[in-house]
């Protein structure tokens, strides 16, 4: 459930799903196949994490039936993914473009901090 209070602001969004960062909270919450779900920060980029690992290749190449899918269940979460190989890249390109969107905007942040204001 979505806190009322919180205080969300989209990090990125594809056709399969989307990140938000809620400063309230200090967490993320990912939007993917039906659901939300909440992570910390370092839970969500452990969860980039065992998703980047899956093995797509191996997926593909065996031909037995338990290979067409996947089952990761992040850290400190109510919630199961049951993951087909187009679900683990869909999942992979949203996680991909909200890590590179976080770290741009802390490069900005760090950018700001660093150049002094100038008042004319």
């Amino acid at each position: 459930m979505i806190c009322p209070l919180a205080n969300f602001e989209e990090v990125y969004k594809t056709a399969h799903g989307a990140v938000y960062q809620c400063s309230r909270q200090n967490c993320y919450w990912l939007e993917f196949a039906g659901s939300t779900t909440a992570f910390k920060v370092g839970d969500f980029l452990d969860f980039k994490k065992k998703i980047d690992a899956i093995d797509i290749s191996a997926m593909i190449i065996d031909s037995s039936r338990t290979a067409d899918f996947t089952i990761v269940m992040p850290f400190r979460t109510p919630r199961c993914f049951v993951l087909t190989i187009n679900d683990v890249l869909n999942l992979r390109e949203l996680l991909d473009g909200a890590k590179f969107m976080i770290t741009l905007n802390s490069m900005v942040q760090a950018c700001m901090k660093g150049t002094p204001s100038r008042v004319a």
